[in-house]
């Protein structure tokens, strides 16, 4: 059964500089992990269910309209989970709104924690290095347009890879 997650691809150049950083501060799992702002995490989809997975995208995707993002300063989930992340400062409430919707029909998943749209920077790392990715950071900062998300399916060898990318409205 695959697995799958939906979310906003953070574009470049910042994608590489935040993915490089999270490399850098020892984050394993960095490599493998496209920079983005989860929708739905990691979900386990029937390959029967899939098609219905990527029209319910489609249709939710044509039926919301692209807006702004503005990323600054760190923010961490400590001490419920060891993950700092970059603040989302602009576009909250249209990360809800996206997310709210992509988790209907097919995707209707439970979450673990209340939906707090971030990007994570460095996760399950100790302490002190938790600490150094908080304050090397602090100071991130970057604007841009989202028009689309997208459907990552995870493989084995190569991680999460996009399969699908959804244009908003």
């Amino acid at each position: 059964m695959p697995t799958i997650g939906v979310a906003i691809p953070i574009p470049e150049p910042w994608a590489s500089e935040l993915q490089d950083y999270r490399t850098s501060v020892g984050d394993t799992t960095a490599t493998q992990i496209p920079t983005h702002i989860t929708l739905i995490p990691p979900t386990e989809v029937g390959d029967a269910d899939l098609e219905a997975v990527t029209r319910h995208l489609a249709a939710t995707a044509a039926s919301l309209q692209a807006f702004d993002i503005h990323l600054r300063g760190t923010g961490t989930f400590r001490p419920v989970s060891p993950v700092v992340f970059v603040t989302v400062a602009e576009g909250i409430s249209q990360c809800e709104v996206l997310a709210k919707a992509v988790r209907q029909g097919p995707l209707a998943v439970d979450l673990h924690f209340p939906y707090h749209p971030h990007v994570t920077v460095a996760h399950h790392l100790d302490d002190p290095t938790l600490d150094r990715a908080f304050a090397e950071l602090a100071s991130f900062e970057c604007r841009f347009a989202v028009d689309s998300f997208s459907l990552y399916v995870h493989d084995e060898d190569d991680g999460w890879q996009p399969t699908h990318q959804y244009a908003l409205g």
